[in-house]
């Protein structure tokens, strides 16, 4: 074996592959304990989308979206996880029903846990009313799993960003986790750009499109409970934390999370930019967070970030 072959084959086996960078079977295969992942409907059941061939488009035997369950450090869990290189990770039919059935299995269950490895555009235009039927009914899912007594986690960091439905799905999560590669909002940059214009939103200034939905700006705003390295054992590491059981999901947690919202639009409303935020925040050198290093920028994020433990 030459020795690229070996780095690469080390890297996979100590879970510094890139999160970024990694399919979703990639991640589920490096993320849980080996070999303990077992798929529910696989590739051999063959469940594809019914409307894609309509607008003669390529189907994927798992329509983009990948579900069972594995065990975390020995405890078990259950898992859907995004291909974000198939339409997008974009929300249809068969890809919302596999994530609703799993989300109900998670209520039945109640003990065992959920991890969502997000990685979508949102809904599958293709699908447009199936797709949001789908957004509905798997937001659904989610209160009721978490109303059960069972804890919905959700990791951020892959290509597609976490956008649409997707966004709506993350905010019912009863935490999350993201990357500084990860990306996360309910409209994406085109869709700001097509609806108001280029002088509100360039969607092509990539350091303003991470200023505003990337993982820095949102764990500074509390928009996910943690910040996390990019390799697959950052996130690993990152998700034990946040499956740790936590207060119960009722009236009064959606209370304090409207509570904090509220604050948030009095405090920033008026910022035009990220960076305006930083500052009302005391940063004391806003425009150096995007430079920032992981760790530089998690120790300022656990002095300054605010916290949506308790409300989320």
């Amino acid at each position: 074996m030459n020795e690229l072959a070996k780095q690469a084959t080390s890297s996979e086996t100590d879970g510094t592959t890139s999160w970024y960078e990694a399919s979703a079977r990639r991640r589920v295969d490096l993320l849980f304990d080996a070999g303990s992942f077992t798929e529910f409907l696989g590739p051999e059941v063959r469940e594809v989308s019914p409307h894609l061939k309509v607008f003669d488009l390529p189907e994927q035997f798992d329509d983009g979206i990948v579900v069972g369950r594995a065990r975390l450090a020995g405890s078990d869990v259950y898992v859907a996880a995004q291909e974000g290189r198939f339409m997008g990770g974009a929300f249809g039919e068969v890809h919302g029903a596999k994530l609703v059935g799993l989300l109900r299995a998670v209520r039945d269950k109640r003990t065992t846990p959920l991890l969502i490895l997000f990685d979508t555009g949102g809904v599958r235009l293709q699908e447009a009313n199936a797709g949001e039927l789908a957004i509905a009914e798997i937001m659904r899912a989610v209160v009721e799993a978490r109303t059960a007594g069972a804890r919905v986690v959700g990791l951020i960091g892959g290509r597609a960003g976490c956008y649409g439905g997707g966004g709506l799905i993350a905010a019912c999560c009863s935490a999350l986790a993201i990357s500084e590669q990860g990306r996360l909002a309910v409209s994406g940059p085109e869709v700001i750009e097509t609806n108001r214009g280029v002088e509100e939103f360039d969607s092509r200034d990539r350091a303003l499109v991470w200023r505003t939905m990337g993982g820095k700006h949102r764990r500074l705003l509390g928009g996910t409970d943690a910040f996390c390295g990019d390799t697959v054992q950052d996130f690993r590491a990152t998700a034990l934390e946040l499956l740790r059981p936590a207060s119960t999901f009722g009236i009064s947690v959606l209370r304090a999370e409207q509570d904090r919202l509220e604050d948030r639009l009095a405090r920033f409303g008026e910022c035009s930019d990220a960076v305006d935020i930083w500052t009302a925040m005391g940063v004391p050198d806003a425009v150096a967070i995007p430079a920032m290093s992981s760790d530089q920028y998690i120790s300022l994020a656990e002095r300054l970030g605010e916290t949506c433990r308790d409300a989320r």
